[in-house]
C-alpha cells in the first residue's frame, strides 16, 4: 500500500487533479481540516472533469457521529463514514469494501 497525505483539503484536491486518473484506489478524508474542509474538498473532487472523479471512493473520518453529520458526509459525495478514534480493523474493512464496489461497478460498464 502506498499512502500520500494531504495537509489540508485544498492540497488534497490539487494532488489529486494533478494525477492521472486511476492512480489512487481510494481517500480517506477528513472532515476538519484548514484551508478547505473535508467536505468541500469530496465536493470539489467530484465536480472535476476526470473519469475517475466520480467514481473514486472517498471515505470521511470524523469525530462528528449524529446522523446529521453522516448524512453531510454522503450529500458531499462521499461513500462511507468512519467514526474516531479511528479502528484500524474497520478502516481497511470499509476500504476493502469500497474498493471492491468500485472495481465491480467498471467490470459491469
Amino acid at each position: 500500500m502506498t499512502i500520500e497525505r494531504a495537509e489540508n483539503g485544498r492540497i488534497g484536491v490539487d494532488r489529486f487533479a494533478a494525477e492521472p486518473a486511476g492512480t489512487y484506489d481510494a481517500i480517506l478524508m477528513d472532515v476538519r481540516m484548514p484551508v478547505m474542509d473535508g467536505l468541500e474538498a469530496a465536493r470539489a473532487i467530484r465536480c472535476l472533469d476526470r473519469p475517475d472523479a466520480k467514481t473514486i471512493p472517498i471515505i470521511s473520518m470524523t469525530a462528528n457521529t449524529f446522523d446529521e453529520d453522516v448524512n453531510r458526509c454522503m450529500e458531499a459525495g462521499m461513500n462511507a463514514h468512519i467514526a474516531k478514534p479511528i479502528d484500524a480493523q474497520l478502516m481497511f474493512e470499509v476500504l476493502a469494501k469500497c474498493i471492491k464496489e468500485k472495481q465491480s461497478k467498471k467490470g459491469s460498464a
